[in-house]
């Protein structure tokens, strides 16, 4: 079981990565295109990433929407599919 803080860090990742592939979770919610177990899965995929630091980092470096994330994202697949919508 992933701790609390583990939790929190990659759950405040998945959401600015969303953000920075401009994608409104909280809208894709709404919509029925993303359920909370799907929102639940993917930030325990998060968690299994090896390069949050990285992560951390690439996003401080966006400015503005962008069609794709770092290769290593383990939610890349997620994230292009919201994307489309």
């Amino acid at each position: 079981m992933q701790s609390q803080a583990t939790l929190k860090r990659h759950a405040t990742l998945f959401d600015d990565m969303a953000q920075a592939r401009g994608i409104d979770l909280e809208e894709e919610m709404l919509r029925g295109n993303l359920r909370m177990m799907e929102l639940e899965d993917a930030i325990l995929r998060c968690t299994g990433c090896s390069q949050p630091d990285a992560c951390e980092h690439w996003l401080a470096s966006q400015n503005g929407p962008v069609a794709e994330g770092p290769s290593y994202c383990r939610n890349s697949e997620l994230f292009q599919t919201l994307g489309k919508g």
